[in-house]
């Protein structure tokens, strides 16, 4: 029989069997959970984001043009010489511009004739043009048929000769460029018929879809001639001088004891554009080249010399523009004042 016994006090209860005692201790634990709030100020740094607007130098757009040079497809030239007496002495240096006017031109397709300034001579010259092939000495028998003439009407020379002189038409071909040198020691004369240059630029630039260039041989302002003696005001070539200029022509002293640079530059100056040299350094990924309005590709650009190079050269008298963006560079150099 067993007995039970419970109380209040610890132990909680006791089993006793068979007159032994047996004592099983039972732990109450009582979990008691309480939610306390409390508020801590942590300082936390958050990356805040403000839109701003920056400046960007996106650059400036430029476009380059030109039109090719009926030059492409062959050159006409005409030197126009003074024979008056007081020309004679430049004989020697008129040859030697000659001569180097013929070495400088391409190996082919050009064709070279003197007339004389005097347009009554020029209306009548039948003289067979220079070839490639021909030297000095086929140049020195022309200058030999440019007998003395009194009149220095270079402007009138031009227009009688390829307007009015029948010959003319048998060796000048419209669809080639034409370059006029214009040989003098005294002004040009041709007033009444063009009282201004102008009217004679007029006509003379409508020719050959504009494929036009001139070059002067003349004397020059006494401030900057190189002749030994100062050159009459009369005689200076402003006139002529004012014509190369229009079209962006080499001008060179006719006291010059050597004429041959001017008149290779001036023999460069014809050439078809095979390259252009951008006018600003170009943003190279930018460049684009149209030509007669359709974009193009035949060409590469080098940055080296900011040169933009045509594999495939444009035809006589397309218009080509070269469009690129440059970045403009200010100076903010401390001048130190």
């Amino acid at each position: 029989m067993a007995s039970i016994v419970a109380g209040c006090n610890t132990p909680d209860y006791a089993i006793v069997t068979g007159g032994e005692k047996e004592v099983v201790v039972v732990t109450k634990t009582e979990t008691v959970t309480e939610t306390v709030t409390e508020t801590v100020e942590i300082e936390v740094e958050v990356p805040v984001y403000v839109e701003v607007e920056v400046p960007v130098n996106e650059g400036i757009i430029w476009v380059d043009s030109f039109t090719q040079h009926m030059s492409v497809d062959g050159i006409d030239i005409l030197w126009v010489v003074d024979r008056s007496g007081s020309m004679n002495r430049y004989n020697a240096e008129l040859l030697a511009g000659v001569e180097a006017m013929l070495l400088a031109l391409p190996i082919a397709d050009w064709r070279l004739v003197m007339i004389s300034a005097d347009p009554s001579r020029a209306i009548a010259s039948n003289e067979f043009p220079l070839v490639p092939g021909d030297d000095i000495d086929d140049a020195a028998d022309m200058l030999a048929t440019l007998t003395s003439a009194p009149y220095e009407e270079g402007f009138n020379s031009v227009y009688d000769y390829i307007v009015n002189n029948p010959y003319s038409s048998t060796w000048m071909r419209p669809d080639a460029g034409l370059l006029v040198v214009f040989v003098s020691d005294e002004e040009e004369q041709s007033n009444v018929e063009y009282p201004a240059v102008s009217d004679f630029m007029s006509w003379y630039g409508s020719l050959r879809m504009g494929s036009v260039f001139m070059a002067s041989v003349v004397n020059q302002e006494p401030s900057t001639s190189l002749c030994a003696w100062a050159p009459s005001p009369i005689d200076v070539g402003d006139r002529y001088m004012e014509a190369t200029a229009m079209l962006g022509g080499v001008i060179v002293d006719i006291c010059d004891t050597d004429w041959s640079p001017g008149v290779t530059d001036a023999t460069h100056s014809i050439e078809p554009y095979e390259h252009l040299k951008l006018t600003h350094d170009a943003e190279a990924d930018s460049i684009r080249v149209f030509i007669d309005g359709s974009l193009n590709s035949d060409w590469f650009y080098q940055e080296s010399d900011n040169t933009v190079y045509f594999t495939v050269i444009p035809a006589a008298g397309q218009l080509v523009e070269i469009g690129y963006r440059y970045i403009e560079v200010t100076d903010t150099a401390d001048t130190g004042s």
